[in-house]
């Protein structure tokens, strides 16, 4: 019986060809831009989430005077992070290591080509280790760095790519950073971290000479120990910095982060952004349905006859309802599976333009079976719920009366 249904609600749609085509925009538009715009939303968050997997939950980052709006790190502060600042901040029981980082942006040279690029350095001696470990870098090609490595460099991956100075840089090689030559002694695996992957690790030492950075840090890692309360740990690191740099609660020229509140703020900003998509996307759907529910209405009159005849043939109330109901719901799903169709394509296609202008992977578009299954099903909720009043209406509709009206 329900195939008879179907059948007969697929004939009715392909004999009014252009009005179905016209009755299905407002669906598959609003179909599309929650399938391209969610999409990509989804892989921008996979994106960026990915580039804080180094930040495990136990690690806590200071940096002078909050985020840096261009540049590095405290590269834009009056008054920046120094070493000193690490001896105190060690005396913090819970605290297990206190690393200090240094992040520089400078130009580098090779093969007659110029880049902007970042520059970070490598702590000696056993914290080495720590950072290697925390970040997770290691050595694809060559070696990683040493202590005593002067004007020796390891390159993220990107730098095998021939887009940064028209060829592959490769162990060995000569790159001038800041008019100084330094040797290629390594090239990192690749981490999936666009800064990561981009950057020149140096030896801390000869970073400061070369940047004239003098005592002057970017930023601050503090590990915490095993089964540490980071809440409290943080109050005790800004109780600490706001002592060592003078200033009162409230009016502090530095911040202390934690990796888990930086990944919820993002999170919560992201889907701040995907709400405001589901509201745009839900008034083209609402529209959609209008038109649904005014091409099933002008259905029921142009098959006033039809009804009359099914009814006096035995066809029940119900048998009418469901045929109608069912039509509208196809006609739902159908500009569902069409707007599908075009917002992967969108979503896909915005993210392949997107990569290829920053030259980077940052832009994605992540469509998943969940995103395009449950797109499908509401859409055929949608046409489902426009034309119950018709179908309805058509149900309720007495033979005679119908046959009359006919005519």
């Amino acid at each position: 019986m329900f195939l008879d249904y179907l059948r007969l609600s697929v004939n009715n749609l392909t004999r009014r060809k252009l009005r179905s085509w016209l009755t299905m925009i407002g669906i598959f538009i609003g179909i599309a831009a929650v399938v391209a715009l969610i999409g990509l939303g989804e892989g921008l968050r996979s994106a960026i989430s990915s580039q804080f997997d180094m930040l495990s939950p136990d690690i806590i980052t200071i940096q002078a005077g909050g985020l840096a709006a261009f540049g590095p790190p405290g590269s834009t502060v009056s008054t920046p992070l120094s070493n000193d600042l690490v001896k105190e901040l060690e005396k913090i029981s819970d605290a297990e290591y206190v690393i200090s980082r240094s992040i520089s942006s400078g130009y580098a040279k090779f093969n007659d080509r110029i880049a902007i690029g970042m520059a970070g350095s490598m702590p000696n001696g056993d914290k080495r280790a720590i950072v290697e470990d925390m970040v997770g870098i290691e050595a694809e090609f060559g070696r990683l760095l040493k202590d005593g490595d002067q004007y020796k460099i390891v390159v993220g991956n990107n730098f095998m790519k021939d887009d940064i100075f028209g060829k592959p840089v490769q162990v060995g090689n000569r790159i001038m950073i800041q008019d100084k030559y330094f040797e290629v002694v390594g090239i990192a695996k690749k981490l999936g971290n666009f800064m990561l992957d981009g950057v020149v690790l140096m030896n801390e030492d000869v970073q400061k000479e070369l940047f004239n950075e003098g005592d002057d840090v970017s930023l601050i890692v503090v590990k915490a120990r095993k089964n540490v309360n980071m809440e409290l740990l943080k109050e005790s690191i800004e109780k600490v910095m706001r002592k060592e740099r003078d200033v009162k609660v409230g009016k502090e020229d530095f911040s202390v982060e934690l990796a888990i509140n930086t990944l919820e703020t993002l999170n919560s900003t992201l889907f701040a952004v995907q709400l405001f998509v589901y509201i745009i996307a839900s008034i083209s759907l609402i529209v959609g349905g209008i038109g649904i529910t005014n091409t099933m209405y002008t259905s029921v009159l142009e098959k006033t006859k039809d009804i009359g005849v099914m009814k006096a043939i035995g066809a029940k109330n119900r048998d009418i309802f469901v045929l109608f109901l069912l039509e509208s719901g196809l006609l739902g799903m159908a500009g569902g599976l069409i707007g599908i169709i075009v917002g992967v394509a969108m979503a896909k296609g915005m993210a392949f333009i997107g990569s290829m202008q920053l030259g980077s992977d940052l832009i994605r578009a992540d469509i998943s079976f969940a995103l395009a299954f449950g797109s499908l099903a509401f859409s055929f909720i949608i046409g489902c719920v426009a034309g119950i009043t018709p179908a309805i209406r058509a149900a309720k509709m007495h033979p005679v009366d119908a046959l009359r009206f006919a005519k």
